[in-house]
């Protein structure tokens, strides 16, 4: 009788980096998410008046077309839990690929328009976000790096 050998299901020294990498990036981006939410609500509540509860802001993320602009990075958030999750163990070119996509996504621009103006307008005016978006780059470099 022959004895089948198990397939290893210990992760390679590259599948291990590229979670743990995926993981802090994962931080990284929440914080630039946090920072970007606090600075967007300061400025609706200058401009549109105060938000009332909790309750009232989470409807206003949701729904509300002032905050829509930040629906890309909550769903570039969301692609990254999605792949640390799946079954198949995450690898460097797919690290390669989401760390493109961040790269994209985070491109301030003064003349376009959607996420990349408003992102623009937000490093303008808050020096936290500009913190956290300094953050995301240095990480985003430091992949490179170590590629």
């Amino acid at each position: 009788m022959a004895v089948k050998k198990k397939r290893s299901t210990q992760p390679t020294a590259d599948q291990t980096r590229a979670r743990e990498y995926c993981s802090e990036l994962r931080i990284a981006l929440l914080a630039l998410h946090k920072a970007l939410v606090d600075s967007e609500r300061v400025t609706y509540e200058a401009t549109v008046g105060k938000i009332q509860s909790s309750n009232h802001f989470l409807q206003l993320l949701t729904t509300d077309p002032w905050f829509a602009w930040l629906q890309p990075l909550s769903q570039l958030i969301v692609v990254i839990d999605e792949a640390m999750d799946a079954e198949e163990p995450l690898k460097g070119k797919d690290v390669d690929a989401l760390v493109k996509q961040i790269g994209t996504l985070l491109a301030p621009s003064e003349e376009s328009e959607g996420f990349g103006r408003h992102y623009f307008e937000a490093l303008q005016r808050d020096p936290d976000v500009v913190l956290a978006h300094a953050a995301v780059a240095k990480l985003r470099k430091s992949w490179k790096a170590g590629s």
